[in-house]
């Protein structure tokens, strides 16, 4: 047995109306073929489905007790329908986004807000790991994008790499604010707050510039994340130099940023997996996600 869509709705409209010219008043078709598409249902079926006679047309006990589950079926097409229109349209699904902390706080909140107006039905997940997790997780499809410190450490994956100029960060109140840009020279006794126990790429670029003008600095502080380490430079814990998300985002928290010489670069590499076609939610994310770094790219 072949069941027709067409069928079903013919069916289903002819116990809702009552009678055929209505029901094809409701489906937009002719009388004629109501009936034809009513006398091929129930010769697929076997059976009876409406007593038709001379002024009399009513439905068989067989068309009661198929009635419901047509109904029901007829309800979760047109439900597939819409979930398909709304997944193809990019109104529906999930999105998992993973950072390594770079840009989870002050960053991809905001961007993420508007995009969750605009898409009421989209998750979205945000986890934070390490790089390398992160590339693992990306190259195997457990998440859409992924956002880590170059270089990439995983194969099969896209990568866009981001370079962004370094700001020094310090409490509005500290002497350092008073300066137009901050130097190596600068931070002679001053307490640096170091990135991931002083081995990130930011670090090292300092510590080479320290080394070179034979300037001695404290490093009794670290923190994994750029935001933990602002948020102790608004305690007024030393200075730090951070990305210019981090850095130059006005939270009214007391920390001001001046520019940094010689130049320090943070990088950051946007990645997605090989040869696996984004989501049309994915897509739009990751096309916003880049929109709002380069706003950050001198």
């Amino acid at each position: 047995m072949t069941l027709k869509m067409r069928h079903l709705e013919v069916f289903n409209a002819l116990l809702d109306a009552g009678s055929v010219s209505r029901a094809a008043e409701r489906l937009n078709l002719t009388q004629p073929a109501v009936s034809i598409a009513l006398s091929n249902f129930e010769a697929e079926l076997g059976f009876r489905l409406f007593h038709r006679e001379r002024g009399f047309f009513a439905p068989t006990k067989e068309a009661m007790l198929l009635h419901d589950k047509v109904a029901q079926g007829l309800r979760a097409i047109s439900q597939i329908e819409k979930l398909a229109q709304d997944i193809h349209s990019g109104q529906t699904g999930a999105v998992s986004i993973a950072t390594n902390g770079v840009l989870a706080v002050n960053f991809l909140p905001k961007l993420l807000a508007p995009f969750q107006r605009d898409h009421p039905n989209i998750r979205v997940e945000i986890k934070v790991h390490s790089s390398r997790q992160i590339a693992s997780w990306v190259a195997s499809h457990h998440i859409d994008i992924g956002l880590i410190d170059p270089p990439v450490p995983v194969a099969g994956l896209d990568a866009e790499i981001f370079d962004f100029e370094c700001v020094c960060t310090m409490h509005k109140d500290d002497p350092l604010a008073a300066l137009d840009t901050i130097h190596p020279q600068s931070l002679v006794g001053r307490s640096v707050i170091s990135i991931i126990t002083g081995d990130h790429m930011i670090d090292r670029q300092l510590d080479a510039l320290l080394a070179e003008t034979d300037t001695v600095v404290a490093r009794n502080t670290s923190a994994y994340y750029f935001a933990i380490a602002r948020n102790l430079v608004a305690e007024g814990n030393g200075v730090a130099i951070l990305d210019p998300i981090n850095g130059k985002i006005d939270l009214h928290d007391g920390v001001v940023w001046r520019p940094f010489t010689p130049r320090i670069d943070n990088s950051l590499a946007v990645i997605t997996a090989k040869g696996q076609p984004l989501g049309q939610a994915a897509d739009e994310i990751l096309g916003r996600i880049r929109a709002g770094l380069r706003k950050f790219i001198n």
